[in-house]
């Protein structure tokens, strides 16, 4: 049997690491090993990491990459808002191990950006419009959030580039997340809407995720990757 894979959390006091922490409690293939946050060592037991999952800030994000380095793990970076800085020590970073950047963990949302990579293909240069409209909680800081940034990426590989004043973003309540692409063509509209309903589907998809960066080889990788069967 396969050894559970052994996890450093960063940003472990915040929503999403205490989540991530919650859910692998109750999990065979998989255990917490270490735990930061803003620069202190929570719980670090010292045997050794397999991979560490970043949910933190820019700095953190960072304090992720030397956590890496030291223990030779592989990095999955939830984190959004990163600066120039952090996202060249990134790729840096993916020259010696396993790295995924995802904005948004959940595997519902890397369906979308398939689904909006694909209906870009099939409408662009056929004068359809495209609108982005995001929800989230009011004490989300980043507008527009990182998904909707990936969204408009995955419809500019399509071929449909979305300018920046039509995406379009809300702050209210405590909604988790809503993200809705809108294509707007003569005479018809098509709408692609991913609702998260709860955070744990992130953190059950950063988990399933940084098991399968485990033992991969030095480069970058996408969420959406992870969910091609391996032959």
């Amino acid at each position: 049997m396969e050894a559970p894979c052994r996890i450093a959390i960063v940003g472990a006091r915040g929503r999403m690491g205490e989540r991530i922490h919650a859910l692998l409690q109750s999990d065979k293939h998989a255990v917490v090993v270490a735990r930061f946050d803003r620069d202190e060592a929570l719980v670090e037991d010292g045997h050794g990491v397999d991979v560490v999952i970043d949910f933190s800030s820019d700095a953190g994000c960072r304090e992720a990459i030397k956590v890496s380095a030291k223990y030779g793990a592989a990095l999955l970076v939830g984190t959004t808002a990163l600066s120039a800085d952090s996202l060249e020590l990134l790729r840096e970073c993916s020259t010696r191990a396993a790295v995924m950047q995802c904005a948004n963990t959940s595997l519902g949302v890397a369906v979308t950006r398939h689904l909006a990579r694909e209906a870009a293909r099939m409408l662009a240069g056929s004068g359809w419009t495209v609108d982005i409209v995001e929800t989230h909680h009011d004490k989300k800081l980043d507008a527009p959030s990182g998904t909707a940034l990936a969204l408009a990426a995955s419809l500019g590989q399509g071929g449909m580039t979305v300018a920046a004043d039509r995406i379009h973003a809300l702050r209210a309540g405590d909604t988790v997340g809503e993200h809705e692409i809108r294509l707007a063509g003569p005479f018809e509209r098509i709408t692609i809407t991913h609702d998260a309903v709860s955070r744990d589907l992130f953190a059950a998809g950063a988990i399933r995720a940084a098991k399968w960066l485990k033992n991969r080889a030095p480069g970058m990788y996408s969420l959406e990757a992870s969910l091609v069967p391996e032959v």
